[in-house]
Formats: structure tokens, C-alpha cells, sequence
């Protein structure tokens, strides 16, 4: 059997997964799992933890490993990981999300960026850097970038066998997507390769970020009576491109003739409006444009403008102004 490359002080190699549902990652921990455990003869675990509220929400998905005979007695969350995958780079800003990583730790995180710009994104005080554009090549194959990821995860460990990722792939798939098997092998592949990789000495240039658990704000000692919420319009400030699987819709405002059918369906009320004056001197609301920090990219609007005002694009390659201004002409 394989030797594991490093291990902590209970005998484990760990592995933490941050994202935000809809990315995959609790499959992804499924199938690392799975590969590792029943594909190659290690003793471990693997789990995830979110809410019942999912897609958009904070996931994180953790994988233990450890020697075919080791006991496995601990069903705590990953603190210090040996490879810690960031499925989001816009999720940067979470608070907590790279507490941990240190000198033995491998970081892989989804951006076009790399290393060395990754590095500043995170603050990272030492350690390995690994960036790969898994959105773009989930995009360019249709599928998720789970398996993107799964791939870089398997190459920069060491130990992990591709074929048998490729196996639990093709066993977790193939129960209702079959169609989708072929697409994600290429995915996994493409992960595999597609990648810069970079070591970190700590030269000072940031500081460590140890595990805290900073514990909650409430609790039935000071819970407002029936669960009150005591910031109101709150909601505004929240930032959804996270939730975003690479497409955006685009507004023509050329083509637009404002008739509000986009703000209508959609769910995050993405869309500015003002008021101005019409031929007739009539004051009449006018849409101005969409407002990206609130979209989601489920493209509702997309489906539902007849006037083809609303288009969806690969947000990668949409002018960076057209995402500031909000719209195109």
C-alpha cells in the first residue's frame, strides 16, 4: 500500500474543502474519500458540514487518512490541513477561511491568478501555493469544477492514485448521470495538469493564521425574543458572486425597452432602476442596469427577456468595464 507523505500527531493526513454549495464540494470529499479508502486500502473518514439552506451557502467538506490499521477516533473538523482546496477565490474574505495553513500546508485555490498573486490574496505566511482555472475549464467542458480540483488535489499530493478517483467518478456519476462521466474524466485530467505550483518560505511578509474558533455571538442566554433580527436591510450588503458557476447575464441597453419582466423573476433583485422623462414628458422607470454584486448567475432574466436585451456570457471573458458600469450598449 502507499505510504502516506506526512502525517500529524494523531497519524492522519487531512484534507480541508472551502466552498460555497453548488461547487461540488461534498461530492468531492465523497469521492476523495472513497477512492482513498475503499480504493486504496487506507483507514479514514470523510464528512461535510453546511446548513439546510445549501446552494449559495458556506460548505466545507473534510477527508481524513491514515494507515490501513490506524483507528480512526476523532470526528472533529480539519484545523491544520495538509491540503487545504479553495473552491471559491471570491470567498477570500470569509473570515477563518485560512486559518491553519502553515508550512506543511499545500493550498489550492480556483483563480486565474498565480501563486505569487494568490499568496497576497491570502496573506499567507509560508507554505505551497498551487492555482489552477478550474471555473474556465468547468466552463469550456460543461461540468462543475469539483473535479477539476480533484484532479490538481491527486498530482500535488504524492500519494493519491488518479485511477482510483477516476473509478469512484465513474461509480458516483454513473447512477444518474451517465452522460456526464466522459466530460468529468477529461475535467478530472485536465486538473491534473493545468496547474502552477510554488513554495513560500515565511519571509516575514505575513503572519501566521492559526485555527481559532471564535464561537457564537448568541446563544439562549441573549437570544432576541423570536429570533429578531436586530440589523435591519442587512440583506443589501450581501455579496452573491461567489454563488456564480461562470456564466453572467449582460444587458443590451439598446435593446432593452425596460418593460421589468427581468426584475420580476429575478430572485436577488439585481436590477437598477431610475426615473426619467419620456417623449411625452411623462416620468416613467427606466432600467439602468445590472447590479453584479447581487447576481447569482441563475440567468432566469436570460430566459425570460423576449426582447434578447439580456444575453449570458462566459464571465471571464465579459469586459471587466461592462461588469463596473452594468451594462453594454
Amino acid at each position: 500500500m502507499t505510504k502516506l507523505p506526512i502525517v500529524n500527531d494523531l497519524g492522519f493526513f487531512e484534507i480541508r474543502m472551502e466552498s460555497i454549495g453548488g461547487f461540488g464540494a461534498n461530492l468531492a470529499g465523497k469521492i476523495l474519500g472513497e477512492a482513498g479508502i475503499l480504493g486504496m486500502g487506507f483507514n479514514g473518514s470523510n464528512f461535510s458540514s453546511y446548513g439546510s439552506e445549501k446552494k449559495g451557502s458556506p460548505v466545507k467538506a473534510f477527508v481524513r487518512f491514515c494507515k490501513s490499521d490506524g483507528a480512526v477516533r476523532v470526528n472533529s473538523p480539519v484545523t491544520e490541513p495538509h491540503i487545504l482546496v479553495i473552491f471559491v477565490e471570491t470567498m477570500l474574505g470569509y473570515p477563518g477561511l485560512m486559518s491553519g495553513a502553515g508550512k506543511d500546508t499545500t493550498v489550492i485555490i480556483n483563480t486565474a491568478s498565480g501563486p505569487d498573486e494568490a499568496r497576497d490574496k491570502m496573506k499567507l505566511q509560508c507554505g505551497t501555493v498551487v492555482t489552477i482555472d478550474a471555473m474556465k475549464i468547468a466552463v469550456e467542458e460543461k461540468t462543475r469544477v469539483n473535479t477539476a480540483l480533484l484532479g490538481t488535489i491527486a498530482k500535488v499530493s504524492g500519494f493519491i492514485d488518479p485511477e482510483a478517483i477516476k473509478e469512484y467518478i465513474r461509480y458516483n456519476l454513473g447512477k444518474k448521470y451517465a452522460f456526464l462521466i466522459e466530460p468529468n474524466l477529461k475535467t478530472f485530467d485536465r486538473g491534473s495538469v493545468e496547474f502552477e505550483k510554488k513554495y513560500f518560505d515565511d519571509d516575514g511578509k505575513y503572519p501566521a493564521q492559526p485555527y481559532r474558533r471564535d464561537g457564537q455571538a448568541l446563544g439562549y442566554m441573549n437570544q432576541p425574543m423570536g429570533g429578531v433580527i436586530k440589523t435591519p436591510a442587512n440583506s443589501i450588503h450581501k455579496d452573491l458572486t461567489v454563488s456564480r458557476m461562470g456564466w453572467i447575464p449582460v444587458l443590451l441597453k439598446s435593446k432593452c425597452t425596460s418593460c421589468g419582466e427581468c426584475d420580476i423573476t429575478c430572485p436577488d433583485y439585481c436590477f437598477d432602476w431610475i426615473k426619467q422623462e419620456n417623449k411625452k414628458g411623462k416620468q416613467v422607470q427606466v432600467l439602468e442596469k445590472i447590479d453584479y454584486i447581487h447576481c447569482k448567475g441563475c440567468l432566469r432574466c436570460v430566459e425570460i427577456c423576449k426582447f434578447d436585451a439580456l444575453v449570458s456570457k462566459v464571465e471571464y471573458e465579459v469586459d471587466h468595464k461592462i461588469i463596473e458600469d452594468g451594462f453594454t450598449d
